[in-house]
């Protein structure tokens, strides 16, 4: 498996995007703006994320993505470390995310991946999703919010 930067002119993999983020129009905006690195196997892109820059020396982890034929392979924690360190390459001293509150198994990658809780966006799935959102048997509600140091 390789994880790389796409090229000038390369499409995200919207498709895998989406697995993340049920929003188009988020997931385009996001896309569009951030720096994306996709993981390929097989001849085939299986694993995607996107690095924001949010705050000067501050960069998010807004959308990590794995195909669901490669997924619990451990490519998503491959996908997390290779952000952590592309970041920190980069120059960012902090590297954050969010995920939802049902979102057992990411919150357990992000925290083994040296993540920690920082805070909960209190009914953001509700202000920014018009469709009622269901995980794991709950509803999606909230953000959990979680944050490292570089």
């Amino acid at each position: 498996m390789e994880i790389r930067a796409l090229t000038a002119g390369e499409q995200p993999p919207r498709e895998l995007l989406l697995l993340a983020d049920p929003s188009p129009g988020l997931v385009d905006e996001y896309a569009a703006r951030g720096l994306c690195f996709v993981a390929e196997a097989d001849n085939r892109v299986i694993g995607v994320y996107v690095l924001l820059q949010t705050r000067p020396e501050t960069m998010e982890l807004v959308n990590i993505a794995v195909d669901e034929d490669y997924q619990g392979q451990g490519i998503g924690k491959l996908l997390v470390n290779h952000a952590i360190q592309k970041a920190r390459s980069l120059g960012y001293k902090t590297l954050e995310l969010g995920t939802g509150n049902s979102s057992v198994g990411q919150l357990l990658l992000y925290q083994k991946c040296g993540f920690r809780m920082t805070g909960i966006d209190r009914d953001f799935f509700i202000r920014h999703y018009p469709e009622a959102l269901f995980e794991n048997g709950i509803q999606v509600v909230d953000m959990i919010r979680l944050s490292q140091d570089l």
